[in-house]
């Protein structure tokens, strides 16, 4: 990989499709090739918000990753409230995870409260988990 992948805050919030053209084949990356955006996302579903119990790219708290070629990862991610206290559990479980992920380098999470989170953002299966209809 080349570039740097990006994520935008609409991209976080979809799972994308199983199979097809331009799914990522999970493979390995044992030629040390950066993490693809699929692995990142995957590993950031395992990283949930302690009050609601769902995930924070469903919850679509995460509004940017950006992959290096070396797999150094920077994630631009949000919380629910202003005033909320777990950006620093958030952050530790963000590095937490993806240290996991074959290939990545350096984690770079940052936490941003513009534009504010709305329930807007989430995926339907956070929306249908919390009554959101």
């Amino acid at each position: 990989m080349n570039e740097q992948e990006t994520v935008t805050e609409s991209q976080a919030s979809e799972t994308p499709p199983q199979g097809g053209p331009g799914a990522s084949d999970g493979g390995s990356t044992a030629d040390g090739a950066a993490p693809s955006r699929d692995q990142v996302l995957d590993a950031l579903r395992n990283v949930f918000d302690p009050e609601l119990g769902i995930n924070i790219v469903d919850l679509g708290l995460v509004y940017d990753v950006r992959i290096g070629d070396a797999g150094d990862v920077d994630i631009e991610y949000t919380l629910t409230t202003m005033g909320c206290p777990i950006g620093p559990l958030i952050e530790d479980q963000i590095r937490q995870f993806l240290a996991a992920v074959p290939g990545t380098g350096e984690v770079r999470p940052e936490m941003v409260l513009r534009p504010p989170w709305s329930p807007e953002l989430m995926s339907e299966e956070a929306k249908a988990a919390l009554g959101i209809f």
